[in-house]
């Protein structure tokens, strides 16, 4: 396992995250403790949750990932094992009646999920959207730059800002960062820290996959330039780029028959994922790896946050750094990339 640093400070983290999002619906509490087992044993040292989860987001179950969190380090006492990351939601959302992400509502989440996660601090605390919505799941969060306000969206990203830092002196949390955010927001949120004395933040947690690559420009310059990585997430496409959900397939127990149907599907997401495939195979790879490995490769890259239900997918897929993708392998993906370049 390689370590990464997050931003500019002083953590390394492992370069797979253990992702948590079904714990608590697709997973059993025991299923959930026996992945963080295993993972730490793997040598991964990072976890991401959210308030919100597990997902589909529901809210006779929100908080209880963090619940089996919380177990977990009550029941092993290695909290210090773990560099922990949780978000708050956005606006919008079930949660507390969806109620924008300002000063009073990070206060009344940070404390919640400290209760459920049974810890002093999270290292690492990321807003989940920007309340001004996110093109990110563009079929499913409002996104209308033309209808934002400067007047309004400025102060607001100042109050996150100066509650996020009174949370820091006050040890609740070490660092903070967003997600599903864009490169216009990551500058403001970085010019508002810069300006005013405030912490910055360190990563964005974005979708970034075989699939999906939009952050392959605008937000790679400023990752790199900015020193804000990347966490990626959705980097098996949800399950998709395994192949499981080709030619209508939903397979029982999957994420895809859980939500009765695959979401951000067209006419061009099957064949793509079918070159996937066969480029894998021709090349003796496994494609969930093959899938996990590229998504490794970028430079602005931080950690790719996997996400497995069952153990064979966990260890299939920590197993990914130990696959390096030829040149042979880069020139197909290039290839498939050309030809399907916005496959969902």
């Amino acid at each position: 396992m390689k370590y990464n640093r997050l931003g500019r400070t002083e953590l390394d983290v492992s370069e797979i995250c253990l992702g948590t999002m079904t714990w608590g619906n697709q997973n059993t509490e025991a299923e959930a403790h026996a992945q963080i087992d295993y993972a730490l044993g793997a040598g991964v040292n990072f976890m991401d949750t959210a308030e919100m989860y597990p997902i589909p987001p529901r809210s006779h179950y929100q908080g209880r990932t963090e619940e089996f969190i919380g177990n977990w380090f009550k029941n092993n006492g290695q909290r210090d094992k773990w560099v922990l990351a949780t978000k708050v939601v956005g606006g919008g959302s079930f949660v507390r009646d969806g109620a924008m992400t300002d000063r009073q509502t990070i206060r009344i989440a940070i404390e919640d999920s400290l209760r459920r996660l049974q810890t002093d601090y999270v290292d690492l605390y990321q807003i989940h959207w920007p309340n001004r919505g996110s093109y990110h799941f563009e079929n499913f969060w409002k996104f209308k730059p033309h209808e934002q306000h400067r007047d309004v969206v400025l102060p607001n990203l100042l109050d996150i800002l100066e509650t996020l830092d009174a949370l820091v002196r006050e040890g609740k949390i070490r660092h903070i960062g967003v997600s599903n955010e864009s490169a216009w927001g990551m500058m403001q949120y970085l010019k508002l820290a810069e300006e005013n004395d405030l912490p910055r933040i360190v990563t964005t947690q974005n979708e970034y996959s075989l699939l999906c690559r939009r952050f392959d420009h605008d937000l790679a310059e400023l990752s790199h330039h900015e020193d804000v990585g990347l966490l990626t997430y959705s980097s098996l496409a949800a399950g998709t780029l395994s192949g499981k959900y080709m030619d209508g397939a939903l397979p029982a127990g999957s994420r895809g028959a859980i939500s009765g149907g695959v979401w951000r599907q067209h006419e061009f997401s099957e064949p793509a994922i079918r070159c996937y495939l066969n480029l894998a195979w021709d090349h003796g790879l496994d494609v969930n790896q093959m899938a996990l490995a590229f998504a490794l490769s970028p430079a602005f890259v931080t950690s790719v946050i996997i996400g497995a239900t069952n153990m064979d997918q966990l260890k299939t897929d920590i197993a990914c750094v130990d696959i390096t993708l030829n040149d042979d392998v880069l020139r197909g993906i290039d290839s498939i990339y050309r030809r399907y370049p916005v496959p969902i």
